[in-house]
């Protein structure tokens, strides 16, 4: 039986350079769960979990019916109160603004075949034999981010700021505007990977 992995089969999603380049991402499924604070705190690495929990779920289910899957890297859009921090650039954001004030959503990003039906049978399997009662939390989500300034940022998260400034000075200097929130795909697993050797995939949509 054949296994789908989203890497392989839509390696253009999930591959960054290390300067800016322009992409276009079409409408993309997800399964989600929302948060605000400090990602390095209990609550945000127990909702990782039960994230990861649901989605095993439904690949479990669906590899039942001869529809298995690969499941993918996490993913995480943020955001903060544009108002209040206006004035504050996208490079400077991540050291001006405390991280108790950071609004997330986390995702892994599902195959086409997976509906909103399968997220909503599989949650209750993560409730209630898993013992997730977090999967409670978790909604199918649909994403057409369209245009994006992306590139691939390698080592700590502290040195974000840094990549970020890049992303910065590229729409400037192509007239772009920031048009959503800002997006990060980890390509490495950050609970066992080195700090040094993580690759986070960064991606600002723009107009």
């Amino acid at each position: 039986m054949s296994k789908l992995d989203l890497t392989k089969s839509d390696k253009v999603y999930y591959t960054a350079k290390a300067k800016p380049e322009i992409l276009y991402i079409e409408r993309t499924n997800y399964i989600s769960i929302t948060g605000t604070g400090d990602p390095s705190g209990a609550v945000f690495s127990e909702k990782i979990q039960a994230l990861y929990t649901t989605a095993y779920c439904i690949k479990f289910m669906l590899k039942a019916v001869d529809n298995d899957f690969v499941v993918p890297k996490l993913e995480a859009l943020w955001s903060f109160d544009a108002e209040k921090y206006k004035d504050i650039s996208m490079d400077e954001a991540p050291l001006k603004i405390p991280r108790a004030e950071w609004d997330y959503r986390i995702m892994i990003r599902m195959p086409d075949f997976i509906t909103k039906e399968h997220v909503e049978e599989a949650i209750p399997i993560a409730v209630n034999k898993k013992q997730i009662v977090l999967a409670k939390s978790i909604e199918f989500y649909e994403m057409a981010e369209g245009k994006v300034v992306q590139i691939l940022h390698v080592g700590p998260f502290e040195n974000e700021p840094q990549t970020l400034k890049k992303i910065q000075e590229f729409t400037t200097a192509h007239h772009l505007e920031q048009n959503g929130l800002h997006h990060e795909i980890y390509l490495s697993d950050f609970r066992k990977t080195p700090p040094e050797k993580l690759k986070t995939l960064l991606r600002e949509p723009v107009k």
